[in-house]
């Protein structure tokens, strides 16, 4: 089973109806206890990042999100999901992210032609394309996002994949068993869906 951790923010019905479409067993993990049934975890996210580590905290999933990774155990970062991984974020100066990678997150700073957030569908280029959640799924994909915010890994090999909107940013990152995304695969029709999968798959066979 994957749970879909809920700390009292993130969008977890379409998480969970794109894992039921496509026929997986996954499950809404509302506090720490129930990630002990769990193979493999989504954490997903919408909204500040500070308002989203002072969730996971109250809810007990800071640290025990931590302590899943150094297990080696699966964990898929969605949106915000995959931001709170890094160790800062200029939305919420001083506020410690979960450190699972270092870096920091970063405000796009564009031209006026661009507008920010980003809302919309853009291409993601393979950097890592040995990547397992890439199976069957084109280089130059198109994803769906909505962020005025990105990643800044200081760990150049981090990075598995990247997206062009006035800069070339980190859109995907992958080591050992972690895999998040910028964007959203659960709205991101049939690449979306078939990446939900291949994470099902790779966690199953870890």
């Amino acid at each position: 089973m994957i749970g879909i951790v809920d700390y009292g923010m993130g969008n977890l019905g379409s998480v969970t109806n794109a894992f039921r479409y496509l026929g997986l067993d996954a499950r809404i993990v509302a506090e720490k206890g129930g990630m002990e049934s769990c193979r493999a975890l989504v954490l997903p996210g919408v909204g500040a990042f500070g308002d989203c580590m002072e969730h996971l905290a109250g809810h007990g999933f800071a640290d025990a999100l931590g302590d899943w990774v150094a297990a080696g155990k699966p964990l898929m970062g969605i949106c915000l999901g995959l931001q709170v991984l890094f160790d800062g974020s200029e939305e919420s100066p001083g506020v410690p992210g979960l450190s699972i990678f270092p870096g920091s997150v970063r405000r796009f700073q564009l031209p006026k032609a661009l507008k920010v957030p980003q809302i919309g569908w853009n291409r993601m280029a393979q950097s890592r394309p040995d990547c397992p959640m890439f199976e069957g799924i084109d280089d130059g994909a198109f994803f769906y996002l909505v962020h005025s915010y990105y990643v800044s890994p200081e760990e150049p090999s981090l990075v598995a994949g990247t997206t062009e909107y006035g800069i070339d940013y980190c859109s995907c990152v992958w080591k050992e068993n972690v895999f998040a995304t910028q964007f959203h695969p659960e709205k991101s029709q049939a690449a979306g869906l078939r990446m939900l999968r291949n994470f099902w798959e790779w966690a199953e066979a870890q």
